[in-house]
C-alpha cells in the first residue's frame, strides 16, 4: 500500500514536469481578435497548444466535455445526470476498447490535448469548481469526439416515432444548417479556386477559429469545435480546404429478431439461436452528502442494440457508423490531405457518417460530395414507420453504399457548387444529378426558397474577386417577399382602411437589411400566416422539378392571409407604436458594450443570411441567438487569402478583449483578414507566448 501511494506521489510531480517540457516545444501567437496560431515541434505538442489556448478563452466550455465523457458528472451534482454519465461510460469503454487501433499522428494529438487540459487546471487551481479538477486521458477527449449512436427507447414503436419526428423537425427547420459556395477558376476574377462557408447554429455552439502548424507535416486553420478535439468540420491548410452542411440522410433500419421459445433472451436466425448480450453499466450519483448508485443493462446483438422485446420479437437498430470511433482519424487525413486524391482518400474510410462536403483547391479543383454512411438495403424501404421482421442474417443490411454511389460532382459546368441543406441533386443548375436510378432510401428531391436564393446569386457567368464573394454572402434578399408580396398588397388594398399599408409594403425593398422599412411587417405577417394555415399550405403553387427556380408562388389562403396582416398591424402598433419600423430597429446584435443593428432572419422566407433571435427583451428588442456564427472565404492562390468573422468572438469571458470585438464587425457585414503566412502573423501580431508564461 506504501509503494502504491509512493508511486502515486511520483506520477503527480513527475507530470508537470512532463508538461513544462511539453510546453517548451509550443509557441501561442494571439493576432488581432484574440486568434491563437500555435506552433510546435510535433502534432502532440501542438495539440498541447490548442487545448491551452481554448482554455484561456472558453473555460469551463473545454472541461466540462470531457467531465462528461469521463462518466463521473452525475456523482458531483445529482441523478438527473445519470442517464447521461451511463451512457457516457458505455462510450468511454467502447473508445478504451479501440484506442489501440488508432494510427500514432490520433493519438499523439488526442494524447497531447488531454496533457495541455491538465497542465492548465494544474496552474489554475481556483479557476473551476473543485471537482472539475481531474486527470484527464486521451480515452475521455477520444470519446467526447465520438459519435456512437446508441439509441434508446421504451418500445419500437416509440423508437419509430421518435425517428420519424426527429426527421420531421429537421426538414421543417430552415435555419439550423449552412451555406456553402465553391468556385472553378474560370468564375473568379484572380483564376484561383475560391470556397465560402457559411454555417447556421446556436451561438452556444462553440466554434473556436484556431491555426494550427507543426513544420514540415502540418499546417491548418479551421473551426475547432469546443467539446472534443475532432469536431472540425471546416477548414483549410496551404493547398485546399473544404466545408460542411447538413444533409440528415436515413442511417438506421429497425429489425424484428423471432425469439426462441426454448431459450429466454435468445434469437433464432440462420436455423439457430443466439443469445442477447448484455452489459452493466454502473455510475455514482451525488445524494445529499453521500453519494448513491445506479445501474443500466444494456442489450445487443452483433447487428446493432435493443430497443424493445414485445409481442415474442427482439427489436434491433441497426445504424451507419454505428460505433464508430475513428472519426478523428479520417479527419487528422483530411487535414494533412495535399491534393484532391488524398482528401478523397480520406473520405473513402466513412468514418464521418453523415453531412455535404464541398472542397476546393490550389489546383483549380471544386468538388462536392453527400457524405452519408447510408446501408445499402437487401430488402424493401419502408421509410421510418415499420420494422423488418427477418429469419435469416441475409436479410439484415451488411454494407453501406459504395462511394462512387454517393452523390458526387467534381468541376462541374457552370464552374460552381452551393448547398444550403436542401438534398444533392441541384447543387448546379447546369449540371443537376439525376433522379432516376437514386437507392430508395435516398432522400427525394427539394429546393427551399434558402437554396434557389443561393443558386440565383451564383448561376451566371460572372467571375467573382474574393471580396466580392464576401460582399455577396450578405446578400439581404428575402425571397419569399417576391413570391407573395404582390398578391399581399392587392388583398390589403381591398379593405379601404388599408390603404396606406399596401402603400408602404409596396416601397419596400424585399431585403431584410437593417435598414430596411417594411421586413418587420412582413415577417410579423408571414408567420402570422404560417400559424394559421400550416407550414405546407403557404403558397399556391407547390415546389416543382420542372420549375426549380420559380416555384413556390402565390398566396394559398386569402382570407387567412388577410387576417394574419391585419394582426401584425395590430401585434407592432401595440408594442412599438407604428409598424412602420425598419429591421434594425427591432432586430439587433448584443453583446458585451456592442447593442447595434443587424440585418437577416429565418431561412424560412429566403434569407441567405440566416439569423435567428432570442424572445423579446424588456424593452421589445430581439437579440441575435444563433445563425451565422463562423463565417469564412478563403481563395487558394500561390499564398492563402481569406477573410473570417466570428460572429461572438473568440472568448466567452465578458472581460476578455475578445469576447464582443467581432459582433459590430458581424452587424456591419464585414470579416477580418485571416493572418495565415508567417508574414502575415508576424505583422498582425499582439503577442506571443508559451503555455504557462505570464
Amino acid at each position: 500500500m506504501k509503494l502504491m501511494l509512493l508511486l502515486i506521489s511520483l506520477i503527480s510531480m513527475i507530470g508537470p514536469v512532463l508538461a513544462q517540457n511539453i510546453s517548451e516545444k509550443v509557441m501561442i501567437t494571439r493576432t488581432e481578435y484574440g486568434v491563437p496560431h500555435i506552433v510546435a515541434d510535433d502534432l502532440k505538442s501542438v495539440a498541447f497548444g490548442l487545448a491551452y489556448a481554448e482554455l484561456e478563452d472558453r473555460g469551463e466550455k473545454v472541461v466540462l466535455p470531457l467531465v462528461r465523457a469521463k462518466g463521473v458528472w452525475a456523482k458531483h451534482t445529482d441523478i438527473e445526470n445519470a442517464d447521461a454519465d451511463l451512457y457516457a461510460k458505455l462510450i468511454k469503454e467502447h473508445t478504451r476498447d479501440t484506442y489501440h487501433l488508432l494510427n500514432q499522428d490520433t493519438r499523439d494529438i488526442l494524447e497531447g490535448f488531454a496533457e495541455g487540459v491538465n497542465y492548465y487546471l494544474g496552474l489554475h487551481p481556483d479557476e473551476f469548481p473543485a471537482w472539475y479538477y481531474h486527470n484527464f486521458t486521451a480515452i475521455e477527449v477520444a470519446a467526447a469526439s465520438n459519435r456512437s449512436s446508441i439509441p434508446t427507447a421504451s418500445s419500437a414503436r416509440e423508437f419509430l416515432q421518435k425517428l420519424e419526428k426527429e426527421k420531421a423537425i429537421a426538414k421543417a427547420n430552415d435555419d439550423a444548417g449552412s451555406n456553402v459556395w465553391a468556385f472553378a477558376p474560370e468564375r473568379t476574377k484572380s483564376g484561383h479556386a475560391i470556397l465560402m462557408r457559411n454555417p447556421h447554429l446556436s451561438w452556444q455552439a462553440g466554434y473556436y477559429e484556431a491555426h494550427i502548424t507543426v513544420p514540415g507535416k502540418l499546417n491548418f486553420y479551421g473551426d475547432f469545435r469546443i467539446g472534443g478535439m475532432f469536431a472540425i468540420i471546416c477548414g483549410f491548410n496551404d493547398h485546399l480546404g473544404w466545408s460542411t452542411t447538413n444533409n440528415h440522410p436515413d442511417l438506421e433500419e429497425v429489425y424484428a429478431l423471432k425469439v426462441d421459445p426454448s431459450k429466454p433472451d435468445h434469437y433464432l436466425l440462420d436455423g439457430g439461436s443466439f443469445p442477447v448480450r448484455r452489459k452493466m453499466v454502473e455510475v455514482e450519483f451525488k445524494n445529499g452528502n453521500g453519494t448513491g448508485m445506479v445501474k443500466k443493462e444494456w442489450l445487443y446483438t452483433p447487428f446493432g442494440p435493443v430497443i424493445d422485446r414485445s409481442n415474442g420479437l427482439i427489436y434491433v437498430v441497426k445504424t451507419g457508423g454505428w460505433n464508430t470511433y475513428q472519426r478523428g482519424e479520417q479527419l487528422v487525413a483530411m487535414m494533412h490531405a495535399q491534393t484532391l486524391e488524398e482528401w478523397k482518400d480520406a473520405m473513402k474510410k466513412r468514418h464521418i457518417t453523415s453531412s455535404n462536403y464541398t472542397y476546393a483547391d490550389d489546383k483549380g479543383n471544386i468538388f462536392y460530395i453527400w457524405n452519408a454512411s447510408t446501408p445499402k438495403l437487401p430488402h424493401a424501404y419502408k421509410g421510418d414507420t415499420m420494422a423488418h421482421v427477418v429469419n435469416k442474417s441475409s436479410e439484415i443490411w451488411r454494407r453501406l453504399q459504395e462511394f462512387e454511389r454517393i452523390p458526387q460532382l467534381e468541376n462541374p459546368k457552370g464552374g460552381y457548387l452551393q448547398n444550403s441543406n436542401d438534398p444533392f441533386y441541384l447543387t448546379n443548375l447546369q449540371q443537376p444529378i439525376a433522379r432516376e436510378g437514386q437507392p430508395d432510401n435516398y432522400p427525394k428531391p427539394r429546393l427551399r426558397v434558402r437554396s434557389q436564393h443561393s443558386l440565383a446569386l451564383i448561376d451566371n457567368d460572372k467571375k467573382f474577386s474574393l471580396e466580392e464573394v464576401v460582399d455577396m454572402k450578405y446578400s439581404m434578399k428575402m425571397v419569399a417577399a417576391d413570391r407573395l408580396k404582390g398578391e399581399l398588397i392587392s388583398l390589403v388594398e381591398k379593405n379601404s382602411n388599408y390603404k396606406e399599408v399596401g402603400s408602404y409594403l409596396r416601397k419596400w425593398d424585399n431585403t431584410s437589411a437593417a435598414e430596411s422599412q417594411g421586413s418587420v411587417l412582413f415577417n410579423e405577417w408571414f408567420w402570422n400566416y404560417r400559424s394559421l394555415v400550416g407550414a405546407d399550405s403557404i403558397y399556391r403553387e407547390p415546389w416543382e422539378w420542372d420549375k426549380p427556380m420559380s416555384t413556390p408562388y402565390g398566396i394559398n389562403n386569402p382570407e387567412s392571409a388577410a387576417e394574419a396582416m391585419f394582426m401584425a398591424i395590430d401585434t407592432l402598433e401595440s408594442k412599438y407604436g407604428t409598424y412602420q419600423l425598419a429591421w434594425g430597429d427591432v432586430y439587433r446584435v448584443r453583446r458585451g458594450d456592442v447593442d447595434v443593428p443587424v440585418g437577416g432572419g429565418s431561412g424560412t422566407l429566403g434569407n441567405f443570411r440566416v439569423i435567428y433571435f432570442g424572445p423579446e427583451e424588456d424593452d421589445g428588442k430581439r437579440r441575435v441567438i444563433g445563425g451565422d456564427g463562423w463565417v469564412f472565404a478563403v481563395e487558394f492562390g500561390k499564398e492563402i487569402k481569406a477573410y473570417s468573422v466570428l460572429a461572438y468572438g473568440q472568448s466567452n469571458n465578458p472581460d476578455s478583449p475578445y469576447f464582443d470585438d467581432q459582433a459590430k464587425l458581424f452587424a456591419e457585414n464585414k470579416m477580418k483578414k485571416v493572418a495565415f503566412s508567417e508574414a502575415e502573423i508576424k505583422m498582425a501580431s499582439i503577442k506571443s507566448y508559451r503555455p504557462g508564461e505570464e
